[in-house]
């Protein structure tokens, strides 16, 4: 059977790329299974550049074919921060509360249609002896003046989606995947794999 390592050591997204992976004959190795790995410093200044960084990397030391992602929040009237430090936004120790709160004091001013914003994935592949390549997955939304909703994590009690008219924390597990940035780079993930034929 054919390996391909997702470069992370979240097991919820290992499980995303199991199922869309595995009806294709792969078997979906993580970072977890590869403690020898070094990760590289993601020095990037965009999610296509961070997320690239990674996978080949990652690629180039195991010799096998690897996806990795980077995400984050990009809020239009702050000039799309905080972009690629989504998840270190308020200080290196990564607290969700510190940042989604700077997101909002950063916010307090500016009016409610102005407060648009999105969810970004991106999906870098690398396989050996081929160029490596990404694809971006959106979800649009409006940044909300208060937390409202339990589930998710990161920014989702702030971020408001319009169609759903629910904040992302107010949504199910099954309503939030089925709109997440993450669903729509996985889907055209697996069309440019299908298109390119990396068996």
């Amino acid at each position: 059977m054919n390996k391909i390592i997702i470069a992370t050591n979240n097991q919820g997204k290992v499980k995303d790329f199991e199922t869309l992976f595995q009806p294709l004959g792969y078997e979906v190795l993580s970072l977890r299974d590869f403690p020898e790995v070094i990760e590289p410093e993601e020095t990037g200044v965009t999610f296509e550049e961070n997320a690239l960084i990674k996978a080949t990397s990652v690629m180039e030391q195991l010799q096998y074919p690897v996806i990795s992602d980077d995400s984050g929040l990009e809020v239009d009237a702050l000039n799309k921060e905080p972009g690629v430090y989504s998840a270190r936004y308020a200080g290196e120790e990564k607290d969700d509360e510190a940042n989604l709160q700077k997101v909002l004091q950063n916010l307090k001013d500016v009016v409610d249609p102005l407060r648009t914003a999105r969810y970004v994935c991106v999906l870098a592949g690398a396989v050996p002896g081929k160029e490596p390549f990404t694809v971006r997955g959106e979800c649009e939304g409006v940044i909300t003046r208060e937390k409202m909703g339990t589930e998710g994590f990161g920014y989702d009690p702030i971020f408001y989606v319009s169609e759903k008219q629910k904040t992302m924390a107010q949504l199910s597990k099954e309503e939030k995947n089925k709109i997440s940035h993450r669903h729509y780079a996985l889907e055209k993930l697996v069309q440019v794999w299908d298109e390119e034929s990396f068996q």
